[in-house]
């Protein structure tokens, strides 16, 4: 199993136990154990669909299911009243994995749609959506993943697999100049080194210290085209902080490589889905 893999694996587990515990008494009063139902999941509004693959990996937790069958696919656009999917399996399975697997597809759908809007406002431009840190604490792979299938990138997944120099590491460290230099002493050439500006000399010192990605944060329009034009393509640029919708084709037109948007995780809100047994047999 991939890193990935087992983190979902884990999750999955986590939430099963936060939830049933030791059962769900409410299901095991009232239906007969070889009981078999199919349920509908269907979008109560417009949106971008993701987590399909995730919470068949929710059902297959509680017993084998006897059909599945998605009429859509993460990433996928679906409208108002459209069927998502159908499964068929014990009743007492769907019902079990019912409010996990909604909270599952709800949050990573609601991330989709939003991230998907985001992504419409960019076309035309070669400016790259990207996702932040800013997730739910232990959803981070579910939350990126939606990103995803929402047309957005990601940016670092944690705090390992790419240096990112802030200024508290930048206070520590002296200045730009001086954090650059350290962290290149002291970690491998093969990965990525950003650093985050605040002005126009901070900019300067950056690309001139060999940083791969210069984040210009809370920069106005303005000073990032500046800034743009003093890096010249000699580093990858992003624009980070209150960025918004109404905001993005400004900061495009400015030249950056990506938008970093942290919204687009740390306060979505879910897509409205239902479920419901339609069969029973």
């Amino acid at each position: 199993m991939t890193t990935q893999e087992i983190l979902i694996d884990r999750l999955i587990d986590l939430a099963i136990e936060e939830d049933i515990s030791t059962g769900d008494i409410s299901t095991n009063a009232i239906v007969p154990v070889n009981s078999i139902a199919t349920a509908e999941m269907k979008a109560k509004q417009p949106g971008v669909v993701s987590g399909i693959g995730i919470i068949k990996k929710v059902y297959e937790k509680f017993g084998n299911i006897i059909s599945w069958e998605p009429l859509a696919k993460d990433g996928d656009k679906v409208e108002k009243g459209d069927i998502i999917l159908r499964i068929t399996a014990s009743y007492r399975c769907l019902l079990c994995g019912e409010r996990l697997s909604l909270n599952i597809l709800q949050r990573m759908s609601g991330i989709a749609t939003e991230t998907s809007k985001y992504v419409e406002e960019l076309k035309g431009t070669h400016t790259v959506i990207l996702d932040t840190r800013k997730t739910a604490p232990g959803l981070r792979v579910l939350d990126k993943m939606a990103v995803r299938h929402g047309g957005g990138s990601n940016h670092r997944i944690g705090l390992y697999d790419m240096i990112m120099l802030k200024d508290n590491h930048i206070k520590i460290a002296g200045g730009v100049p001086q954090a650059i230099e350290q962290a290149k002493r002291n970690l491998p050439l093969s990965v990525k080194l950003e650093v985050e500006t605040t002005c126009l000399e901070e900019v300067r010192q950056a690309v001139e210290c060999g940083a791969d990605i210069i984040m210009l944060d809370n920069m106005d329009t303005e000073t990032m085209h500046e800034a743009v034009r003093i890096i010249n393509g000699r580093a990858k640029t992003e624009a980070s902080g209150n960025m918004n919708l109404q905001r993005l084709k400004e900061v495009a037109r400015t030249g950056v490589d990506y938008i970093s948007v942290g919204a687009l995780t740390h306060s979505v809100k879910a897509m409205d889905i239902s479920m419901n047994i339609v069969e029973q047999r």
